[in-house]
């Protein structure tokens, strides 16, 4: 267990020194890159996000109905 802890805190500090080069040594080529990473970023969040719901076809007072129904199950199952 304690073997663990200290290859953790060695990677951990591995990571750091190296993320400090990184951006020290390679700022211009990092925030060039910036704006495109948000970009990139936004077909991704939108994905990701709307599985949480529907999506754009989705019926929003369908939806209530379902979570509605979902609820009045849950909570007569629970007596």
């Amino acid at each position: 267990m304690k073997s663990h802890s200290l290859r953790v805190m060695l990677t951990c500090a591995f990571l750091a020194v190296l993320g400090f080069f990184l951006l020290t040594e390679h700022r211009a080529h990092l925030f060039g890159a910036l704006p495109y990473v948000f970009l990139l970023a936004c077909p991704l969040f939108h994905l990701l996000l709307h599985r949480r719901h529907g999506g754009h076809d989705s019926d929003p007072q369908q939806d209530r109905k379902q979570a509605e129904s979902q609820d009045n199950v849950e909570r007569h199952s629970h007596g």
